[in-house]
């Protein structure tokens, strides 16, 4: 097999492409096996928290939940999915904008800003919450467990 300058140029530039990409700035194929895992994680509870599921949130959080929510409230996770699922309000829309997750070991650190609109349900009055979020996932077993979420208003 005959090769010539042609066939390095395209493969050299590419190389020499992502030396250049500044620091977080990776390729979407970089991720790693447990970054692709806890997102899925992280996705699967933001679609709990729009459809207030009790059974996935008690697959998805650890038994030592610690849940703070912007005004100060702490549930543990008895608290936090009875609340979350109690039907006094319903999202209208949820979203987690500029999701950044690191992993680190058996540790992962989730930062986000979460836009959403819920509804009263016993008067109708909907509400727009604007956030950052921090969470930290642990892997427990081959899962990754939310094991706290705090919020800060912006």
């Amino acid at each position: 097999m005959n090769i010539d300058r042609r066939h390095l140029v395209l493969p050299a530039l590419a190389i020499g492409l992502l030396g250049v990409l500044p620091v977080g700035v990776l390729p979407a194929f970089a991720a790693s096996a447990d970054e692709d895992a806890v997102a899925k994680s992280v996705d699967a509870f933001r679609a709990a928290q729009a459809a207030a599921d009790a059974k996935a949130f008690d697959a998805l959080c650890a038994p030592e939940l610690s849940y703070s929510h912007s005004d100060g409230r702490v549930e543990d996770k008895a608290t936090f999915i009875a609340n979350a699922t109690n039907g006094k309000s319903k999202f209208l829309s949820l979203a987690y904008q500029d999701t950044k997750i690191h992993v680190v070991g058996t540790a992962a650190i989730v930062r986000f800003h979460w836009v959403a609109e819920s509804e009263s349900i016993p008067d109708g009055k909907k509400s727009a919450t604007n956030l950052h979020i921090l969470m930290n996932w642990q892997k427990q077993g081959a899962d990754w467990k939310l094991l706290s979420r705090a919020s800060t208003k912006l």
